[in-house]
């Protein structure tokens, strides 16, 4: 009894599998012939007049001029203006087609047309697998759908994710971009890109390169990460992970963004950084710095937070909240600066004081809110900074600081003494990038540490007013001292001087927050 129940479900077994293994069907042709000594095992159909050799497979039609269809294999080959259709949505055009009904394979060659509802794909041999749902090709081939024409050497569709994936060489073209990458995949659905390797995607004004990113090419917007750098409105910006969105003429930056303005040779990094085309601006706002580029050396600024606004031939860098620079042998601290690439003028600015402040406030509490520099030993303090750049040299020319300007040198050969120097205004003079000329100008004071040249030996100290005082400097320290207009002044022995008159009002020595070297501008 067992051994029936047996043979009953072996018989039943293979009587499904035959019904699963659909065979080809002749559906009509203009003629039937076989030839054993040419096409063993072949039935040769033909197309005659009015009648094309018709194919039917597991919901498959393929209509064309001449087919060998071999029974006994479950195969066929098609010949002469092959059209393959499946369902209301794939189309299938060729010369040539080769057909494995028991693998579901197809191997289409010479003038391939693949056609879908969203886009077609030409190529000269084109490979389908039915039962995966995918159609490939190995020897070059091109998709066009509403907005991209996209050619490779190598590609492959998944029919059920609308997903192409291609491989060496490819191009990707449209009417405002073109896109060069070694590999990418393609959805067909939603027009999104995904590159996985080397990318440049050329815009009418930008240009994206990176090894790893996401790009809609509808909605033109994308993410970038891996190399990733943006070329846009002579900006380059760079960074860990990068936005772009061509519609909103917006780039942005996220971790060691750097942008770099290539005109006017300024350079700002930080941790996250924005581009607006529209308003012609760039910022840096987390942890930001910015490098400029002038002949013989760079400033390093750093600041809360950094802003470029303005058109190439007029640009505004700024800097906003505890802004730090340091410049070979010049240094300082303000609350705001300006840097006017048109005309070389940097400014250095401390925030508005209130009008309560203003009362309050000691002079001496007012200059630590002033913007200040050290040159060497010396420090200078007013209520604006500027230096003027040489347009035609790209170097520092001169500097000013204007109302309430202060110099402060520690005195090389003393021990808490502080040559001092102030006035309304100041005008310095740079030659090779070093400062060699000061000038005070208007309620001029000075205090001076006076010393014997051979021995050393202090002769008093110099107290003294005028309408103005210039200043030589050599090796970043006070060399010569020149008074103008009726000075007056004396020289008191320093034991005759009480502590407090060794300092003129409004003296304020920040030591303590010089600014050493560009490492505490990158690394903090």
């Amino acid at each position: 009894m067992k051994i029936r129940i047996s043979i009953f479900f072996i018989l039943l077994i293979n009587i499904v599998l035959s019904q699963d293994k659909k065979v080809i069907q002749i559906i009509e042709a203009g003629s039937f012939d076989r030839n054993e000594n040419k096409f063993p095992g072949a039935n040769i159909l033909k197309k005659d007049n009015s009648i094309r050799v018709h194919l039917l497979h597991d919901g498959m039609d393929v209509w064309s001029d001449y087919a060998l269809f071999y029974k006994k294999n479950n195969s066929f080959k098609a010949r002469g203006n092959v059209v393959v259709k499946q369902g209301d949505s794939i189309e299938l055009l060729s010369n040539n087609l080769d057909y494995d009904g028991n693998t579901r394979k197809i191997v289409a060659k010479e003038n391939v047309v693949f056609n879908n509802q969203k886009n077609s794909l030409t190529t000269q041999i084109l490979y389908h697998d039915r039962n995966l749902k995918e159609i490939y090709f190995e020897n070059g081939g091109t998709i066009k759908d509403s907005t991209n024409t996209i050619k490779s050497m190598e590609g492959k569709y998944y029919m059920d994710s609308s997903k192409y994936s291609f491989n060496k060489s490819v191009n990707v073209y449209s009417e405002s971009y073109i896109i060069n990458s070694e590999k990418l995949d393609y959805y067909s659905d939603t027009e999104n890109t995904y590159f996985f390797g080397p990318t440049v995607i050329n815009g009418s004004d930008y240009t994206i390169f990176c090894e790893k990113g996401f790009y809609n090419t509808k909605n033109k917007n994308g993410y970038f990460v891996k190399k990733s750098k943006i070329l846009y409105d002579n900006r380059i910006i760079k960074g860990d992970s990068l936005i772009f969105d061509d519609i909103k003429q917006y780039a942005s930056g996220i971790k060691n963004v750097s942008i770099n303005d290539t005109i006017n040779k300024t350079l700002i990094k930080g941790d996250f950084g924005e581009l607006f085309k529209a308003s012609d601006s760039a910022m840096i706002t987390q942890n930001p710095y910015a490098i400029k580029i002038f002949q013989r050396d760079s400033l390093f600024i750093k600041a809360d937070s950094l802003f470029a606004v303005g058109p190439e031939n007029n640009r505004i860098v700024k800097g906003r909240f505890n802004v730090k620079f340091i410049k070979s042998n010049i240094s300082g601290k303000s609350d705001q600066f300006i840097i006017n690439q048109n005309n070389g003028l940097i400014r250095l600015l401390r925030n508005i004081l209130s009008k309560k402040e203003e009362q309050i406030l000691t002079s001496k509490e007012i200059s630590k809110k002033n913007p200040i520099i050290w040159n060497g030993n010396s420090q200078m303090t007013g209520d604006e900074i500027q230096f003027i750049r040489n347009k035609k040299t790209n170097e520092i020319d001169s500097l000013k600081i204007l109302n309430n300007a202060f110099i402060i040198e520690q005195d090389s050969l003393g021990t808490n003494s502080f040559n001092q120097v102030k006035g309304i205004d100041l005008f310095g003079k740079f030659e090779q990038n070093e400062l060699k000329k000061l000038k005070i100008v208007q309620n001029t004071e000075m205090l001076y540490y006076l010393y014997e040249d051979e021995t050393n030996e202090l002769i008093g100290i110099d107290k003294a007013i005028c309408s103005s005082i210039e200043m030589i400097i050599e090796e970043n320290q006070i060399d010569e001292i020149i008074f103008y207009t009726n000075p007056e002044g004396k020289v008191y022995p320093e034991k005759e001087l009480e502590i407090n008159e060794k300092i003129l009002k409004g003296f304020n020595w920040r030591i303590e927050e010089k600014i050493k070297n560009k490492f505490e501008i990158i690394n903090n």
